[in-house]
């Protein structure tokens, strides 16, 4: 049966247009601004919105604005550690290659959330815990994420997140780092200059074709990851960051 050939379908098929509809407003509306994007008529709305706030799917504001619900969280979250799960080996290689600790990160709710880790076998090596949220401005693998959004959106995420600073080397002008982020994205790869630990550098790389944004980053001590390696380890996190990608695209169509 086709998409909304069925009542029930076609019902179901609104609620998610609805809850991507407060994704892409930053994760709050009101009912006339779903009404506006959605092209949906306002009863519609009204049965539907009511429906998801029913069920923890959607929150209710006392202004009348609605919000994604604390039950999308905890889907995000579940599908974030299977998708950590899963990269774990690839990220195991990175580190047999690289000789640095690899992470995964996806962006939820306009931070970054470290989703998976594989740590190096260095004595002195880097460690972020898995479930660790941070800002995506002050990151290797946030820029990188940031690099593949629209300037508008990443101008919208800035002004809803600010721009605190981690390290006195963290951003903290959004047009610099608007113009960072055109190189990022112009280079393929990310580099955190001490922006989120003193005397930590980071390459990261965005993993394309993912539901949400992601990114792995190997990260090291500053003495260890040198221009000159840097050099030589970009392409090999860019290359596992395509593999990651590959395997993602295998698994939802196979």
């Amino acid at each position: 049966m086709a998409p909304g050939t069925n009542g029930g379908v076609q019902s179901l098929q609104r609620a998610f247009d609805l809850l991507e509809g407060l994704a892409d407003a930053g994760g709050e509306a009101s009912l006339s601004e779903l009404a506006a994007t959605s092209g949906l008529p306002m009863p519609t709305i009204h049965r539907l919105i009511r429906t998801l706030v029913t069920l923890g799917y959607v929150r209710q504001h006392p202004n009348r604005r609605y919000a994604l619900g604390s039950r999308l969280i905890r889907l995000g979250e579940n599908a974030g550690r299977q998708f950590g799960t899963w990269a774990r080996p690839l990220l195991a290689e990175l580190v047999d290659e690289v000789g640095e600790t690899a992470n995964l990160a996806v962006l939820e709710h306009d931070e970054v959330v470290y989703v998976a880790q594989a740590p190096s076998r260095h004595s002195m090596r880097m460690f972020t815990e898995v479930g660790r949220r941070l800002l995506p401005h002050g990151t290797g693998v946030g820029k990188a994420m940031l690099s593949q959004m629209p300037q508008q959106d990443v101008r919208e995420l800035l002004k809803r997140t600010g721009m605190p600073a981690y390290t006195p080397n963290t951003f903290r002008d959004p047009d610099l780092l608007l113009m960072h982020l055109a190189e990022i994205a112009n280079r393929g790869y990310a580099i955190d200059e001490s922006e989120q630990e003193l005397g930590v550098r980071c390459i990261a790389v965005p993993v394309k074709g993912t539901p949400s944004p992601a990114a792995i980053s190997i990260s090291g001590p500053e003495g260890r990851l040198t221009d000159e390696i840097v050099q030589k380890v970009a392409p090999v996190v860019q290359r596992v960051a395509e593999a990651i990608s590959d395997t993602l695209h295998a698994r939802s169509t196979g």
